[in-house]
């Protein structure tokens, strides 16, 4: 039996589609605000603050592997209810919060594994979600997107190391945006702005990079594309999208490729 935290995500649903696929048999923990998962058989609608009934409920049904998927928003702590054993962990995950979303997976991430969990990646089922080092679309990267490919590489490399942004929006050797806590779409709106001061000349070639950050736990928490992404880099003007081979997951690849193949936009892992 696998247990499945899930919080809010497409790519909850693309896991349980593939679960079925393969006759693997699974318990949901629904931890999304709107109980998204509620219509699946063995769907347990839980708060952060329940720890100790979901930890209990994966024990029930024997669950040795437990797949996290989704964003795992700060809660607030004056408010919500934390059962005892939530208590118990609860200073370290106040710790972990003041640290960011990405933190307090981690510090949950440890718990389950002193629970006796084995977490296992969100794409263990799902590999065709990732892509793999190549071009995908019909236009390609000339030389100067190559180099600002490098460059904003460095770049994230560099910002990782003081746990800053995954993501960076550059032009002409020029950086637009570095993505912070607030998100791709953040950066992206951030982006727009600002393209439309530059000339044609100067944002023809902009491109938006996502990698994960140095320290970043690759099992839970990777940085995710989907045609959302893809419609607002068309709106913005970019010329392409690059994202790290086999650590990045892309949602609706095809969907995705087609509309990038008909604004003239390139799509790459490197």
């Amino acid at each position: 039996m696998i247990g499945l935290v899930l919080g809010e995500t497409q790519l909850g649903d693309l896991i349980i589609r593939k679960l079925k696929l393969l006759n693997k048999k699974f318990v949901i923990i629904d931890i999304t605000k709107k109980k998204i998962f509620k219509k699946n058989t063995n769907s347990y609608s839980l708060s952060i603050g329940q720890l100790g009934r979901a930890v209990s409920i994966l024990k029930f049904h024997k669950c040795k592997k437990i797949i996290f998927a989704g964003k795992v928003k700060t809660p607030n702590f004056s408010k919500t209810k934390f059962d005892l054993k939530a208590l118990y962990y609860l200073p370290k995950i106040i710790i972990g919060s003041k640290k960011g979303d990405a933190s307090i997976i981690k510090e949950v991430i440890k718990i389950f594994n002193k629970e006796g969990f084995n977490i296992i990646s969100s794409t263990f089922y799902n590999r065709e979600l990732l892509l793999k080092k190549g071009s995908y679309t019909k236009i390609k990267p000339n030389f100067l997107n190559k180099t600002d490919m490098i460059k904003g590489k460095n770049i994230i490399t560099d910002l990782s190391r003081r746990n800053i942004g995954q993501g960076i929006v550059i032009s002409n050797g020029h950086i637009i945006a570095i993505e912070g806590p607030q998100g791709t779409d953040f950066m992206l709106n951030k982006s727009q702005k600002v393209f439309k001061k530059l000339s044609n000349t100067q944002r023809k070639n902009g491109i938006l990079l996502k990698f994960p950050k140095r320290d970043q736990d690759l099992r839970v928490d990777l940085p995710t594309v989907g045609i959302k992404t893809i419609k607002k880099c068309i709106k913005i003007g970019l010329k392409g999208i690059v994202v790290k081979a086999n650590q990045s997951i892309f949602l609706d690849k095809i969907k995705c490729i087609n509309l990038a193949n008909k604004n003239k936009m390139f799509i790459c892992a490197i």
